[in-house]
């Protein structure tokens, strides 16, 4: 019997090791990364690769914390049950409470919305995003749309640009960013609302396990490998 106890003493406190430095599971909260991640998708988040001087590379999908009402209620429940509650406390159980999307920009880039032919530029270039994205009637832009003069934007230091998959339906950076009225698509905002912290970010989705039967390996998209290097010359964010 004491034995017993403590094995599973042991297996627990590994599980939660595990859990804290190197990965845990977590779940898709809404449409917003669809159509490669749906609606309560279970996906596995690696963390050793953020670790000292690596960080969130373009293209990356990540799990981060809520930088301050990017959540509403449903996306922010929690495992209710007392089993899922500890299955989740040593990384059993996918946990809720954070957000999913991919890096657009690191610190220094500019993201610029549109081009002539509706994508998303970064650094002057522009991204061929079909291959992951939803299809889009009018431009690859945000849910609050890419029409008139469009919005350009440079990522903070020790900040990210992010968005969903989902464009039409994704409550993003470009859906937080401030324009020169001080409003954002969601209402009043503070300058800087758009970004997401590095020191928020939680790790790098690296599968999808769940369901069985669309089990996929994520990698990077190759449109995100040639993107110029960042001018020297951004320090300041407009949003």
């Amino acid at each position: 019997m004491v034995e017993t106890v403590v094995l599973v003493a042991i297996a627990v406190a590994l599980a939660v090791l595990v859990k804290t430095f190197f990965v845990q599971a977590y779940y898709i909260p809404s449409g917003s990364m669809e159509p490669g991640l749906v609606k309560n998708d279970r996906i596995l988040v690696e963390k050793p690769s953020y670790w000292g001087s690596g960080s969130p590379q373009r293209g990356d999908i990540i799990v981060f914390s809520d930088p301050g009402g990017w959540l509403d209620a449903e996306e922010n429940a929690a495992p209710t049950g007392f089993v899922q509650k500890a299955l989740e406390k040593i990384g059993l159980y996918p946990a809720g409470g954070h957000l999913v999307k991919r890096v657009i920009g690191i610190p220094g880039d500019t993201i610029h919305c549109c081009d002539q032919q509706g994508r998303i530029e970064v650094n002057g270039k522009a991204l061929d995003e079909d291959s992951y994205i939803a299809p889009q009637p009018n431009c690859n832009g945000p849910m609050n749309g890419c029409g008139g003069v469009g919005w350009t934007a440079v990522v903070p230091r020790n900040h990210l640009f992010v968005m969903g998959d989902n464009r039409g339906e994704s409550a993003d950076s470009s859906y937080h960013l401030c324009n020169p009225q001080g409003e954002s698509p969601g209402g009043p905002c503070t300058p800087g609302t758009g970004y997401v912290s590095e020191d928020l970010v939680v790790g790098k989705v690296v599968a999808l396990i769940w369901p069985a039967g669309r089990f996929e390996i994520i990698h990077r998209p190759a449109d995100f490998d040639d993107i110029p290097a960042p001018d020297s010359s951004s320090s300041a964010a407009a949003g």
